[in-house]
């Protein structure tokens, strides 16, 4: 049930159009859409204020697309499906010639809110060209969440004076997203400039002993810039998500 129908049907409660029973019965159905291959989690979305992401990778074409078309019927909000393959994102764009892919973010957005936040701006840095990927995954997912966001690309430790050439745009950003791989200690340097809320993205970039991201992830997890937050390796999209729920909380 979308939150807009939950609140016609306790207004049409309220007065009298409705009886109570009525709105018992309406309620009663269980917010699961079962398609047989999936149960889709449609309550999600009046919990936590947003529908089920796709998780395209490991899934047919097929399934994602009947997934994304349930999705379209049954929520209003952004319906984003995440690393999705080549094939099942041209198979989603026959599907519904509306739909954007974001083809290095392996992100398609289905359907998108706009400008839902405005002065709320999340800033996203990359620490290298090879992190973007993740980057733009968390960019990308930003915007279909209606937030102001901006980039910083190409900004890692190794060269001191480009991260601390931009850091006015950290300072006045509501929180900033780091994306980075190697040692990861971009996300100390961002946490020790700015006030803003800081989330880390650890990345698989790196050479050997990087061991697909585990040094970064743990580099971020033991910095010592008091309050930076650490998601899962490669988790562009969670970042961005998290980025959403500060800033609902700071609006």
């Amino acid at each position: 049930m979308r939150p807009e129908e939950l609140k016609d049907l306790l207004t049409a409660m309220k007065d009298g159009s409705t009886s109570i029973d009525e709105a018992v019965r309406a309620l009663q159905d269980l917010p699961i859409s079962d398609l047989g291959f999936a149960q889709l989690d449609t309550h999600r979305e009046l919990r936590q204020g947003l529908p089920e992401a796709i998780y395209a990778a490991g899934k047919t074409t097929d399934e994602v697309v009947a997934i994304a078309r349930n999705l379209l019927d049954h929520t209003s909000g952004p319906v984003l499906a995440t690393r999705t393959p080549p094939e099942t994102a041209a198979g989603l764009i026959d599907e519904f010639p509306f739909a954007i892919h974001h083809e290095r973010a392996r992100l398609v957005v289905l359907r998108a809110d706009q400008d839902k936040y405005p002065d709320r701006p999340i800033t996203v840095v990359a620490a290298g060209t090879s992190d973007l990927p993740v980057a733009e995954e968390a960019f990308f997912a930003c915007g279909a969440f209606g937030l102001e966001v901006t980039r910083i690309t190409d900004a890692g430790a190794a060269g001191l004076h480009r991260i601390l050439a931009v850091q006015d745009r950290l300072r006045d950003a509501t929180a900033v997203i780091v994306v980075a791989g190697m040692e990861g200690a971009l996300a100390t340097i961002v946490g020790g400039l700015t006030a803003a809320p800081v989330i880390a993205v650890p990345t698989s970039v790196g050479y050997g002993s990087s061991f697909e991201g585990l040094a970064a992830l743990l580099a971020m997890l033991n910095s010592c810039a008091a309050g930076v937050t650490v998601t899962n390796i490669d988790n562009g999209f969670g970042a961005a998500a998290a980025a959403l729920r500060l800033v609902r909380a700071a609006s």
